[in-house]
């Protein structure tokens, strides 16, 4: 099971890197910025927007660690589109580092045989009468379409004009289908995740858009369509809204 503990990997040798990324060689400005990770601890850095983007440009940056950068990576993603939920960013940089690993996509626990490639697939396994596979086929319908729709879109795009297949508004009908199935299990409620899940159902759209932000960015950021343009503008849109 994907739990929203990215933050919780995070090590002292992390704060240091931050540190020293949003410094930089100025010692007043890391001589404050020790003071505020004693007095408010490792969130005031990992939310400062200059970390964000050492990240990406500067040289030390290639140091950091995984869990280091998926985090910071989609935190500011996700505030730049006024969300400020610290554990749903945590839950979806969850989602982005196990995602990545081999074929974790494609399963729903990294023990099980069956292999998943539609969001089909999935919905018709949610009520399996095993309750803890049903459960995770659940939460894994949610990640899934939450996945391939934030991180391939022009993907899903080209297939749908190159095989008629679904397009982004169904992987976020199944998405939102996916965590508010997730949310109704028992097994939500006594692993304490039921909130989380039904927040992501509810923000479904906005953790997708986030998460184009970061693929047109960082993953295929020399791809062009009409599409990706349509999505930036929006994205844009509803961040000029909110600020």
């Amino acid at each position: 099971m994907i739990l929203a503990n990215t933050r919780h990997h995070l090590t002292r040798a992390d704060a240091e890197l931050a540190a020293r990324l949003i410094a930089r060689d100025s010692d007043s400005e890391r001589a404050a910025i020790d003071q505020q990770l004693t007095d408010r601890g490792i969130d005031v850095l990992l939310d400062d927007p200059r970390l964000a983007t050492a990240l990406i440009r500067a040289g030390q940056g290639a140091c950091a660690s995984l869990p280091l950068f998926a985090y910071v990576i989609v935190r500011h993603a996700l505030k730049r589109l006024g969300e400020e939920d610290r554990h749903l960013a945590d839950y979806v940089a969850s989602i982005f580092l196990h995602f990545g690993l081999r074929d974790r996509a494609h399963r729903v626990g990294p023990s099980d045989d069956q292999v998943y490639d539609t969001l089909a697939e999935l919905a018709g396994d949610v009520e399996d009468p095993d309750g803890q596979r049903s459960f995770l086929v659940r939460t894994h319908l949610g990640n899934y379409a939450l996945w391939m729709s934030g991180l391939y879109p022009d993907y899903i795009e080209h297939r749908r004009w190159r095989r008629g297949g679904p397009d982004l508004e169904y992987y976020e009908e199944m998405g939102r289908r996916g965590f508010r199935l997730a949310a109704d299990h028992r097994l939500a409620e006594d692993h304490g995740l039921a909130t989380l899940y039904a927040t992501a159902a509810e923000r479904f759209g906005l953790l997708r858009a986030a998460l184009n932000d970061v693929s047109d960015a960082l993953l295929f950021p020399d791809r062009y369509s009409p599409e990706r343009l349509m999505r930036q503008v929006t994205s844009e849109a509803r961040w000029r809204r909110l600020n």
